[in-house]
Order: C-alpha cells, then sequence, then structure tokens
C-alpha cells in the first residue's frame, strides 16, 4: 500500500498496545495522573484472551485480592476466586469507571523509533485493510505473554482425521460428551480441561511429558498462593518450598505414583528461575487417582483416529485438545533489538527490572506474575511517563514563552 492512503495521526501521550487488563491498567494509572493515552487493540472487544479463547468453567486461580488492578478493587460480593464472567465484568466496569476507550480492530503491523524525529512510528491495520499510522512519544506494549497459541508440531497431524483444537478454541466439555478425549499438556488448562471433560461424562487422557508441581489451591484454611507470600516474609525460598511439599505430600499423597512426577527444584524456586507456575489442584487429581483420568506418556507420532505414544503403545481417540500455552507476538511487529528477545518476545530484563527500555519504550504484563506483576509495573510505567510528560510540558511552556514579543515599558 503507498503512504499516499496512510492516515497520519499524532498522539499527544503514549500509545498502549493491547486493552487486556495490562493495557487497561496503565491506560487507567495515566488517566488518573492526568496523562491522555491511545490504547489499540486487535480485536473488538477488551480482554478479547478471556473473552474470547477461554473456557467457561474457567475461575481465577489465585484469590482475588491477588488479581486486582491498580485503584479499583472487586466488588464485595465476589467470590473468593471469581469466574470467568465476573473477571470480565469487573474489567469493563474498570475500563468505565477511567474512561478507557480503545481504539478496536486495530492491528499493530510496525512499530519503529524515527531516530530523526525523535518520536515512534505505529503503524495498524483496520479491518478493511486501511491503515493508520501513530506518531507518539511513548510505547507501552501491553500484548502480554498470551498474545499467539502455541501449536506443536507432531508427525501424523495430517492423517488423525479427527478435530485436532488448541485450548483456545475449547468451551466447554458438552460436544465430547461419550468420546475420547487426549488432552496434551499438564499445566493448569490441561488438568482443568480434563475435569471439566470428566464432569460431561467424556473419557479424557492427559499428556504429561515433563514434570510437574501440584499442589492444593488451599492450605491450612488459606490460599496457597497468599500463604506462599506470607511464609516468604519471614522464611527463605528453600524452607517455604520444603513446607509447601510436606502439606501437599500429606493432603495430595504421592503424585508421582500417578505419572505426575515432581521436578528437582522447589515450586516457588522452578517459578522463580523459569516462570514456570505450579498446578493448583481443583479437583484434578482426585478424578486421575480414580481412573476417570488416564495418564499418558508423550506422543510418538498420530495416525488415523489414533496415537502412538513414545512407550511404544497405540490407543484410539476421537479427538485431542492442545492445552500447550501461549507465546508473545511481540518480535513480530516491533522493530528493536534492545529489550525484547526475538528468541521469546519476553524483555531480556527478568523481573522487576523489564518495564522500561530506551526512547520511550515500556512493557507490562510480561512479568510470569500474574495480574500482581501487571499491576505493580502498570504503576511504575504511569509514573514514569507522568514525570517526562511534565518535564516536556515545562520546557515547551518556557520555549513557548521565550517566543513571546517583549511587552512595551
Amino acid at each position: 500500500m503507498n503512504k499516499s492512503s496512510t492516515r497520519c495521526v499524532c498522539v499527544p501521550g503514549p500509545v498502549i498496545v493491547g486493552a487486556g487488563p495490562s493495557g487497561l491498567a496503565v491506560a487507567a494509572c495515566l488517566k488518573e495522573r492526568g496523562v491522555p493515552s491511545t490504547v489499540l487493540e486487535r480485536s473488538n472487544c477488551i480482554a478479547s484472551l478471556w473473552q474470547l479463547k477461554t473456557y467457561d468453567r474457567l475461575r481465577l486461580h489465585l484469590p482475588k485480592q491477588f488479581c486486582e488492578l491498580p485503584l479499583m478493587g472487586f466488588p464485595t460480593e465476589f467470590p473468593t476466586y471469581p469466574s470467568k464472567q465476573q473477571f470480565i465484568d469487573y474489567l469493563e466496569k474498570y475500563a468505565e469507571k477511567f474512561d478507557v476507550r480503545p481504539r478496536f480492530n486495530e492491528t499493530v503491523s510496525h512499530a519503529e523509533f524515527d531516530q530523526v524525529l525523535g518520536f515512534w512510528r505505529v503503524r495498524t491495520v483496520g479491518p478493511k485493510v486501511e491503515e493508520t499510522e501513530y506518531v507518539c512519544r511513548w510505547v507501552v506494549v501491553a500484548t502480554g505473554e498470551n498474545a499467539e497459541a502455541v501449536v506443536p508440531e507432531i508427525e501424523g497431524m495430517g492423517e488423525f482425521g479427527s478435530d485436532i483444537r488448541h485450548t483456545s478454541l475449547y468451551k466447554s466439555g458438552e460436544e465430547f460428551t461419550g468420546k475420547r478425549v487426549l488432552v496434551v499438556g499438564c499445566g493448569n488448562s490441561g488438568m482443568e480441561v480434563c475435569l471439566d471433560l470428566c464432569n460431561h461424562s467424556a473419557k479424557p487422557s492427559l499428556v504429561v511429558r515433563d514434570t510437574v508441581h501440584i499442589l492444593p489451591r488451599e492450605m491450612l484454611g488459606k490460599s496457597t498462593f497468599g500463604l506462599s507470600m506470607w511464609l516468604l516474609k519471614w522464611l527463605p525460598m528453600r524452607l517455604v518450598d520444603r513446607f509447601l511439599l510436606v502439606v501437599s505430600r500429606l493432603m495430595l499423597g504421592d503424585t508421582a505414583r500417578l505419572g505426575l512426577e515432581r521436578p528437582q527444584l522447589g515450586p516457588l524456586e522452578l517459578k522463580n528461575l523459569s516462570g514456570k507456575t505450579p498446578v493448583l489442584d481443583v479437583g484434578t487429581l482426585a478424578r486421575i487417582k480414580s481412573g476417570d483420568v488416564k495418564v499418558c506418556p508423550g506422543i510418538k507420532r498420530l495416525k488415523r483416529h489414533s496415537v502412538v505414544f513414545v512407550n511404544g503403545k497405540t490407543e484410539n481417540f476421537d479427538a485431542i485438545i492442545l492445552a500447550t500455552g501461549y507465546k508473545s507476538n511481540v518480535p513480530s511487529w516491533l522493530k528493536e533489538g534492545d529489550m525484547f528477545s526475538e528468541k521469546d518476545g519476553l524483555p531480556r530484563r527478568p523481573f522487576p527490572n523489564g518495564w522500561k527500555g530506551e526512547c520511550g519504550l515500556y512493557a507490562v504484563g510480561f512479568t510470569k506474575r500474574g495480574i500482581l506483576g501487571a499491576s505493580i509495573d502498570a504503576k511504575r510505567i504511569a509514573e514514569d511517563i507522568e514525570r517526562c510528560w511534565k518535564a516536556e510540558a515545562k520546557h515547551s511552556m518556557a520555549f513557548a514563552r521565550s517566543l513571546l514579543p517583549l511587552s512595551s515599558p
């Protein structure tokens, strides 16, 4: 498309790419500080991952107090673990309260800092392939860790001949009643999908390719996450990990006997080093123990309506659900080589130092610490941009005064 057909828009404040919880949080914090922003969203709604790509039975895995965005808590009548719809309602009220109005159906195709101008050029493509270029002083990347579904290449996928879908396209086990379903991936999503399938009288099997920490969602009458955070104030991480594993063993038994071996590192230490989140059990383990969910090894290849596992066994399945997670898409549109890694699309510097780059570039929602981490970074970003905003306004005012004619004596 030639440049004459590209609409150019000068933005007074920052451009925020993404209208998920992270983008909304930054926009709200900026609004509170008197700084305007423009939020660009490729979908037709806020929190599109939550609204369009999550299963019906999803609830927040952590208690609501750890999932609040800055400046506005959850309604007191909400349960400890709000449902998917309750969380969406909360986000919509949040956007309404802070008057955050994203520009929907605008996909950012290219963002680059113009060294000559000293501004960012952010190009978007609309639903009718019309192009807009936003020129701004700051860019906040809020597309997050879960922008694109990860779909692994499995030998024989073309031969299977039945339904293979990512969890982003899974809504409910209702359509799988009576069917044999293989769920690939044993994180929180894979475990919950198995439970949902059981509840709809399907016959799920779970592929466990790696070690995994499974913890009870609550311990000693407290949320496991909340208890961990409290203990970390007083004890070193390894001691807290040891405590969590002892209590988990007492409550859940030896998970290795079920084909769910634990990693060498403790759950908190592993999370801190790799970002790998432990599974908080909401009932799936009991279904594995009862035989309602069968644990399988890794997949070697697929055949017509069947799966060959690495142990040589072959089993028939009616469908395969890929609970294989998501990844960042930042390298596909952000043209800079310092802040974000080309390999995984995440900030090169780990939390708490990954929120700020060069030339007015910021990142939010990449901490591997959920909404709590995003909220921390949103506040920092708003504070930093406000400081720059005021300094530049002061400079502009001084410059404008210098241009005024001297008054007559």
